[in-house]
Formats: C-alpha cells, sequence, structure tokens
C-alpha cells in the first residue's frame, strides 16, 4: 500500500482478530479511514477493454467508500470491463491468510503474502517477526499463491530505528520467494538505492517485481537489464508524475505490469474516489497514450508478461 494520506481503520466484524483465517462469510479484515476524503461513491464502470489483462496488485480485504463492495462485486466489475484475474496482496500475517484463502475460493484470485514493511518493525518489537515469517514462509507454499510480496524497504513512513527490521525481514522474503520458486513483489519508498542494493547484494528471484513504481528513467534502465518488470498504478495517470511517465517509456514492453493498488491511487479522471480494479482500463488507456501505443496492443503486451511473471489463473 502507498497512499500517503490514507490511513486504514481498525478490524472490522466478521474478520479474525487472533491471526486465524476469516470466518466464513467475512468480506473485509480493515476499513480504510474517511475523514474527509470527499467523494466516496465508487466510480462508474470505464469502457470494457477489448482484449483481456490482470491487476497485479490490489487489496480488496479493506473496506473502502460509502458502500463498500464483496469480493464477489469486485471480481465481477473487472470481469464486465476486461480485467480477468488479479493478484491479491497481503501485508501482515492476518491479511496474507485472508489473500491466500481468497485465491483458493475464486479462480479469478491469485495470492501474494508478506509482511510489510511497515509492519516488520511492530513484530519485530513484539518478538513475534521470525514466526511471522514463518508463516508467510507456509502460506507461500499454497498452490495459488503466486508471489511474496508486498516487501521491501520503506524510509517515507519508517524511522531509523525501525530499517534494521525491515532490512532483516526483507532478505527473509528475498529466500522464501526463491525457495519456493515465485515471484517476489517489492514495495519501495524513498528507498530505491537500498533496495537496489540489497538485490545485487543477496541476488534477487528470477521473478522480480516493483510494485507502484515509483523511480525515474534512470532506474527503469538500471532494472531492465536484470528482467525486473515495472508494475504501474494509477498514479502514473497524475498531473504531477512526469518521472513516472518518462520511467514508462524507458521500461522495455516485456517487463511492463499494471496495477491499482486498490482501495488506493485511484487513476484520473476519478482520483479520490475509491479505486478497484475495474478501474485498470483508464489507467491502461493512459499509458498506451504515453507510449503512443494502441491499447489493445498494450493489453496483449501486459497480459502476456503478466501470465508469464506469475503463471495462469484458471485451475489446471
Amino acid at each position: 500500500m502507498t497512499d500517503p494520506a490514507a490511513p486504514l481503520g481498525p478490524l472490522v466484524p466478521g474478520s479474525s482478530l487472533d491471526g486465524a483465517p476469516p470466518v466464513p462469510g467475512g468480506e473485509y479484515i480493515r476499513e480504510r479511514f474517511k475523514g474527509d476524503r470527499g467523494d466516496l461513491r465508487y466510480p462508474p464502470l470505464p469502457e470494457p477493454l477489448a482484449v483481456a489483462v490482470y491487476d497485479n496488485h490490489t487489496h480488496l480485504e479493506i473496506a473502502d467508500g460509502e458502500q463498500p463492495l464483496t469480493l464477489a462485486e469486485q471480481l465481477d466489475r473487472a470481469e464486465a470491463v476486461g480485467v480477468r484475474g488479479v493478484i491479491q496482496v497481503g501485508g501482515d500475517v492476518e491479511s496474507s491468510r485472508w489473500s491466500a484463502d481468497a485465491a483458493e475460493r475464486d479462480e479469478r484470485v491469485l495470492a501474494a503474502v508478506a509482511i510489510h514493511p511497515n509492519e516488520a518493525p511492530g513484530y519485530e518489537a513484539a518478538g513475534t517477526l521470525d514466526e511471522a515469517l514463518a508463516i508467510i514462509d507456509e502460506l507461500a507454499a499454497r498452490p495459488r499463491v503466486r508471489a511474496v510480496g508486498e516487501t521491501g524497504l520503506d524510509f517515507f513512513r519508517t524511522e531509523d530505528d525501525g530499517r534494521p527490521a525491515q532490512h532483516r525481514s526483507f532478505e527473509a522474503h528475498i529466500e522464501i520467494a526463491k525457495r519456493h520458486g515465485i515471484a517476489l513483489q517489492i514495495h519501495d519508498r524513498d528507498a530505491h538505492d537500498a533496495v537496489l542494493e540489497t538485490l545485487e547484494r543477496v541476488g534477487a528471484p528470477e521473478t522480480t517485481v516493483f510494485h507502484c513504481f515509483s523511480g525515474d528513467a534512470e532506474m527503469a534502465r538500471f532494472c531492465a537489464p536484470r528482467g525486473y518488470y515495472l508494475s504501474f498504478a494509477g498514479n502514473v495517470t497524475f498531473k504531477n508524475a512526469q518521472r513516472l511517465r518518462d520511467a514508462l517509456l524507458a521500461a522495455p514492453r516485456d517487463r511492463i505490469l499494471i496495477e491499482t493498488d486498490a482501495p488506493f491511487l485511484t487513476p484520473e479522471p476519478t482520483r479520490g474516489r475509491p479505486n478497484a480494479p475495474y478501474l485498470i482500463p483508464n489507467t491502461l488507456r493512459f499509458m498506451a497514450g504515453v507510449l503512443g501505443e494502441d491499447a489493445d496492443v498494450l493489453a496483449a503486451d501486459i497480459a502476456a508478461n503478466t501470465v508469464r511473471a506469475y503463471g495462469e489463473w484458471a485451475r489446471a
């Protein structure tokens, strides 16, 4: 999760409170803090894509909006506009279990599991980081868990005293991804050099994805020969995000992915309202415009990249 102005509310009824999987019928784990965010209506459905794609990173365990959408409603809306499936991403033990369970319930979902870098210091202070990492390791063995993430480093939210725990957690997640032969999804905020140094020092997994890529064109060119995937979110559409558009132009076409990071980072023209996987077409069409490419061609490229990174969604 990357939105600095989007704190989460408390656990909501219907979720587990002790690390167990959600109770039957529980749709959410947390709710997004509403505060004075303004218009909390979900945006209208965009025109469907002619070529289906996937949302590479979303958080559907978080309730948002005036009328939160259930998991099935989210996936149905996405499918209706050409978003064939999602990677549902965990950030702590509870949301990782929820994500893995969701992937087993619905064929349109694959899961990523991890301890978010901003959560790692809390686990470390409580003396439970190793236990939490062991649970992530167990979850990563499930067949529909296809990534370890989101993990990485975040020097925006975490002070210096919490960084050793972030580093230890990040390196442990890298090893978990390697051990299970699945992708690594990286959260990198104000920590580009440290993240890249860590990958160089310990060795990146074969499939490494920078979720909500926030670097510049120079970083994109650094990632290219290493085969890292760069996943672009709705913030690439923001007026002040020319750096991201330059990075998109510098990225190899076969390493571009797309995501929502829902419920955060809603793309223009409905920035500020709740985000959802069904809004992927708005971001994709914008990216196609930046690249001077036909949207159908870009969608086909991104879909192929996504399947190469995570495998097929359909059960064998």
